[in-house]
């Protein structure tokens, strides 16, 4: 699962995870060289009630945080139901929320008013450049058939940027294939916390930016990669559908043997990682923000383990999966981590 990067009045065309899984391919990589004529797989995806996984034990002495691993996309007619995620709620102290990016804008309400056409600007293409007219000829023709078959006769889109036609095409290729991003985890684990009366702790790395119209002159100019991304989100939708549905229905049902196999994530959210944490956040003054996010929570963890006997912590599967992962980086602080198998066997 990823991270969320909430950027107020800009997040309706950049909200984004921000811990990248694997780094982007850059454009006419072997990656990119799929047959434009492949057919596109038809993903299964799990219905119903379905228990999630089981959550991991992260323990010092006698204090306990229990870690849950969200998931994006998730099976839309998926139910999320977890006694076991309840019960271990209930008995906590705090909650430690999902980490997230916060932007401020610091400008006063009627300036922000001035910058909307700015922001819709932002949309488009430098110098109103159509999508045939910028990319290799090669991937134009990729998209060609992709957009035939998920945008129909839509000129419009031909003048989007890259980047912002990438998040389109994924949104509507995992709806096609029985997916979401939508999904209710994080919000059912909160209603729990509320229930019980359990303290609820914000774990969050804000930013603000002093002079948002020169940022927004910024994004409209650069490039932020946007082709590269493109690229990749056209080998995601091309070629990995079926195995996000898999791993969405690993999640579901709770196989963490699965969930292994499938920890590398998926080009188009690992693209669009890189492209947060290139230009535009160099742009804006913000280098690392993964990093930066990774050691607020690693703070916050380590603050709830010590003063609650037990603490109930959300986190981003590859989080708690990765290598270096939020989770083995508590490890290697001297934390005894448990994965749900372990304490099973």
């Amino acid at each position: 699962m990823r991270i969320f990067v909430i950027i107020g009045w800009l997040g309706a065309f950049l909200a984004l995870p921000a811990w990248p899984q694997s780094a982007p391919a850059a454009a006419g990589t072997a990656s990119s060289v799929a047959s434009v004529d492949a057919p596109l797989l038809s993903a299964v995806t799990v219905t119903g009630v379905q228990p999630g996984p089981g959550l991991w034990k992260v323990s010092k002495g006698d204090h306990v945080m229990w870690v849950l691993g969200t998931l994006s996309p998730l099976p839309r007619h998926m139910e999320w139901r977890s006694s076991e995620v309840e019960q271990a709620v209930a008995q906590s102290q705090e909650l430690l929320e999902q980490p997230t990016a916060e932007l401020k804008v610091d400008a006063g309400f009627f300036s922000k008013l001035a910058l909307l056409p700015s922001v819709y600007g932002a949309r488009k293409n430098p110098d109103g450049a159509s999508l045939q007219q910028i990319l290799p000829p090669p991937m134009y023709a990729r998209w060609e058939v992709l957009k035939r078959q998920y945008f129909g006769d839509d000129r419009g889109i031909e003048y989007w940027r890259p980047i912002l036609v990438a998040l389109k095409l994924y949104q509507k290729a995992l709806a096609k294939a029985g997916l979401t991003n939508a999904s209710d985890v994080n919000k059912a684990v909160l209603r729990m916390a509320g229930r019980h009366g359990v303290k609820r702790v914000p774990v969050k790395y804000q930013w603000v930016i002093e002079h948002p119209r020169d940022a927004l002159d910024t994004i409209k100019q650069t490039n932020l990669h946007d082709i590269s991304c493109f690229n990749q989100t056209l080998d995601t939708v091309q070629n990995d559908m079926g195995a996000l549905a898999e791993r969405a229905n690993a999640w579901s049902t709770g196989d963490i043997q699965a969930l292994r196999r499938f920890a590398l994530g998926n080009r188009h959210e690992s693209c669009v990682i890189a492209v947060v944490n290139a230009d535009f956040a160099q742009q804006l003054g913000l280098h690392d923000l993964p990093g930066r996010i990774g050691a607020a929570w690693l703070a916050a963890a380590q603050a709830a383990l010590a003063r609650n006997t037990q603490t109930f912590a959300v986190l981003p599967m590859d989080q708690v999966l990765a290598p270096d992962g939020l989770l083995p980086q508590l490890k290697a602080r001297g934390y005894t981590v448990q994965a749900p198998d372990e304490m099973d066997q």
